[in-house]
């Protein structure tokens, strides 16, 4: 017997409601979701990212970027909520695309709050209310991948996520890590009990030097070494470190033996797209991993740009664009679009002022991409900020957006999506408490 589910994604496939198809309706039937964070370090430039398109709005936007205005006729329109009219950086042509397809959406002015916050409380904020250390890298870094705001976390939300999905028993019996980095160890992956793993994209899995002559005879004195107990919790760490990762790097050599993305999917050579297209490759591997529950993460650096900053940005951007392009064609492909939503995260945004050197600087609230098949897309989630220098939402008189969603919320509503149970965000989010809206509605 056909259950309702399936006959319903049939029906609707069949009456051209997805443009996935058929086939994919059905594979999004499977009970696998991931969530594919893509971290651009060094503070994007969200001012440039999505601009009021209005005549009154883009007007503003100019005479306060001054030289760092994009031009009216490079914008990428696209339309908000109520029918307001916004645009993207003229970059963005493929996620234009997701986006006026329905697949992806904009979060605006998202940043770390300790709780809701007004300008004036702002102003008369003390310690404990505020954000350790706002504008500074490292620690915005660190407060966006642990929502810990003190400046003491040693977990990451996506760890503590996968505590609780590991708790759930979501991935069953399976060895493999359920978050996996494409760009080194990351603090967003350490959860309290679960551990994560990393993978070099486009790197020979397997140890060097352990195949042909003498492998047998020096993998033997390599688990000796191993399994040494010599009482010093450092070895013995060291140990189970290089264990654990030898183990993780033949589940998944194993795997990604029988994987091979569609050939009509071109990834670009850049370091963006390498790592997106070994995500997609893992995906697609999920069941030989026997995985139900995946956190990834990619990410793009030089986002710093305090000078030079038109030229900066658009070179990333367009980096970034095209990796999402066919990254988000490949799961489509694999049949794995409607199981798949990525995000975007970030430093902060950047000063709505520029710097004298055609840049900007360190600002907070920032606006953030979301996209996947599973996405309530084309359209705006969040509050717009009111673009004046000294205005409401400026913390200050140089553009620098009191956040008006907070990484709690926008976490939150990716995390409930991925199966985290409401009784259990706060254990994701400790800080969710503090807000009244708890799931944006975004996906």
């Amino acid at each position: 017997m056909t259950s309702r589910r399936r006959f319903l994604q049939t029906s609707l496939a069949m009456a051209g409601f997805t443009r996935f198809g058929l086939m994919n309706a059905l594979a999004a039937s499977t009970d696998y979701k991931a969530l594919v964070c893509i971290f651009m370090f060094g503070g994007n430039d969200g001012n440039n990212l999505l601009i009021p398109a209005d005549t009154a709005g883009f007007d503003n936007y100019t005479k306060l970027r001054g030289a760092i205005a994009l031009p009216s006729n490079q914008i990428l329109k696209i339309a908000g909520p109520n029918k307001s009219e916004f645009a993207l950086h003229p970059s963005m042509k493929n996620f234009q695309g997701i986006y006026e397809a329905g697949h992806a959406a904009m979060v605006a002015n998202v940043g770390t709050l300790v709780q809701p916050m007004t300008q004036a409380q702002y102003n008369a904020a003390k310690a404990g209310t505020l954000p350790y250390n706002l504008f500074s890298h490292s620690d915005q870094q660190q407060q966006w991948q642990t929502s810990a705001y003190d400046g003491l976390g040693t977990t990451g939300w996506g760890g503590r996520a996968i505590d609780v999905i590991n708790k759930y028993q979501d991935n069953g019996a399976s060895r493999f890590p359920g978050f996996l980095s494409a760009s080194g160890n990351v603090i967003q992956g350490v959860g309290v009990q679960s551990r994560a793993a990393t993978v070099v994209p486009g790197a020979t899995l397997g140890l060097s030097g352990f195949t042909g002559a003498g492998a047998t005879v020096r993998d033997a004195q390599l688990q000796k070494l191993i399994s040494l107990k010599t009482g010093g919790s450092l070895v013995t760490a060291a140990g189970t470190t290089l264990e654990d990762g030898i183990t993780d790097d033949n589940l998944l050599s194993t795997a990604l033996g029988t994987a091979k993305l569609p050939t009509s999917v071109t990834f670009p050579a850049t370091s963006i797209g390498g790592q997106l297209k070994e995500v997609a490759s893992i995906i697609q591997t999920h069941s030989a991993l026997g995985m139900n529950r995946q956190i990834f993460f990619v990410s793009l650096g030089s986002f710093d740009t305090h000078s030079a900053q038109l030229t900066g940005q658009g070179t990333l951007l367009t980096q970034l664009d095209a990796a999402i392009g066919a990254f988000f064609t490949a799961l489509g492909d694999i049949g794995m679009a409607n199981n798949v939503t990525a995000f975007t995260e970030s430093d902060f945004s950047r000063t709505l002022k520029p710097t004298s050197t055609l840049g900007s600087d360190h600002a907070w609230g920032n606006h953030h991409m979301v996209f996947g098949g599973a996405v309530k897309g084309g359209t705006i989630y969040g509050q717009f900020p009111e673009l004046a220098l000294g205005g409401p939402n400026d913390a200050g008189g140089e553009g620098r957006w009191i956040p008006t969603t907070s990484i709690d919320q926008y976490g939150a509503t990716l995390a409930s999506w991925f199966g985290v149970q409401a009784a259990d965000l706060g254990t994701v989010f400790p800080n969710i408490k503090n807000f009244s809206t708890k799931n944006l509605g975004f996906v």
